[in-house]
């Protein structure tokens, strides 16, 4: 059977499968699961175009990773086969581990454990059915190859995956600010002492990039509508989460019934293989049908919830860069049970506070240094004649209130 299939993708054009076994890894149940997960979660309630997949992203930034090697081996750099198949694999499986919606629901259906973690196990798994075929993806992927490049290109801050979901978020939603130079930018890659650096001449392309970045979480992964729609789906599997506990029976898929019915935490769901077994069958989907279902629900509250997202009536959502009066949270938690007939318990499905946060470059971790002419290593923020650009390496947080509308 031929394997070296050609796929046509509409951000880069025709994507190339390079080997049989990563044909073989895109052909597998746990990568076409992301065929059914939305890359932005619920983005697409403001930008109708945003709903690409991560089967789309992982593709992407396969494809990406194997323009950097070029590009690499074109100054000179020293990379076998057995390094460059690895380090695809690495790229292609990154955000394997991710549950619905991506990063709305990451902590809500498992508790306290990270997609990157998730995406170890489900690699590790693949390992075992692959007879060790992995292993240097693996190593790779952790960090722990000598030749520290390959994992910069796959997770730091100006990896492929980023520049993809930067390249491919700001195509489907429309928002030009997220437009990058990804090919001038892996043009201008190089390697000194194994680390990865940028060529002087692609200065200016890493502060499009980076300012780029500190737009998009802003105007779209940021956006206050995109916040209630996210938060609006936490509350909804938290309530439909409590009801279960207490013995009521919800409409579910199988995956999803396990986990409404068991607090898996991340002590053990790395020791209990069914809890794996469920997560790798969970989508959108399955999330989707139940929301629709529990519209009509007996209990007031989840039916009032999923009719709120069915509708798009979602929370009213003010963003602040002080927290919201504590008076005014109390107003409006008693105009809100007034109007709904709560219990003061349940008054934080519909009225609350919360933060996000928003760090475009992280200095400590991975930093972008530029290669000049002379063979100085400089990080770009002091590269940069940008004043600005050093801000970029500060967090910045900010409050959310969020309540009802109309009460």
């Amino acid at each position: 059977m031929n394997k070296k299939k050609i796929i046509n993708d509409p951000v880069y054009g025709f994507i190339t499968i390079p080997s049989a076994l990563v044909y073989d890894l895109i052909s597998h149940p746990y990568f076409q699961r992301l065929r059914y997960i939305k890359q932005l979660g619920m983005t697409h309630l403001v930008y109708p175009g945003a709903l690409h997949t991560r089967f789309h992203h992982a593709l992407g930034a396969m494809h990406l990773m194997s323009l950097a090697l070029e590009v690499l081996r074109g100054k000179g750099h020293e990379i076998s086969f057995e390094e460059e198949e690895a380090t695809t694999i690495a790229i292609l499986l990154h955000d394997i581990g991710h549950g619905p919606f991506s990063h709305a629901l990451e902590h809500t259906l498992v508790n306290g454990i990270l997609h990157e973690d998730i995406s170890i196990l489900m690699m590790d798994k693949l390992n075992e059915e692959f007879a060790g075929q992995l292993d240097f993806a693996i190593e790779i992927f952790r960090g722990r190859y000598r030749r520290h490049f390959f994992c910069q290109l796959i997770s730091g801050q100006l990896d492929l995956d980023r520049m993809d979901y930067l390249n491919r978020d700001s195509f489907f939603t429309g928002v030009s600010e997220g437009v990058i130079s990804f090919d001038r930018i892996i043009k201008m890659f190089n390697v000194v002492d194994d680390q990865l650096v940028i060529e002087e001449k692609g200065i200016y392309s890493i502060e499009k990039f980076l300012i780029a970045r500190r737009l998009m979480y802003w105007q779209v992964y940021l956006h206050k509508t995109v916040i209630a729609g996210e938060q609006l789906l936490v509350k909804i599997l938290e309530r439909a989460k409590e009801l279960a506990s207490s013995g009521s029976v919800l409409f579910a898929t199988p995956a999803l019934q396990h986990f409404l019915v068991q607090d898996v935490t991340s002590h053990n769901f790395f020791n209990n293989e069914d809890h794996l077994l469920q997560f790798s069958k969970l989508d959108d989907q399955d999330i989707y049908a139940a929301v629709k279902v529990w519209e009509n629900h007996p209990d007031v509250i989840l039916s009032r919830l999923c009719k709120m997202l069915n509708s798009r009536s979602l929370y009213k959502v003010e963003i602040t860069n002080d927290p919201p009066a504590r008076e005014r949270v109390a107003l409006l938690s008693e105009n809100t049970a007034i109007a709904l007939n709560l219990s003061d318990d349940d008054i934080s499905y519909f009225v609350f506070t919360d933060t996000i946060k928003n760090r475009a470059y992280n200095a400590g971790n991975s930093n972008i240094n530029i290669l000049m002419k002379n063979g100085a290593l400089i990080d770009i923020t002091k590269a940069s004649d940008l004043s600005n650009l050093a801000s970029l390496d500060k967090t910045v947080s900010k409050h959310i209130l969020c309540y009802t509308r109309d009460i």
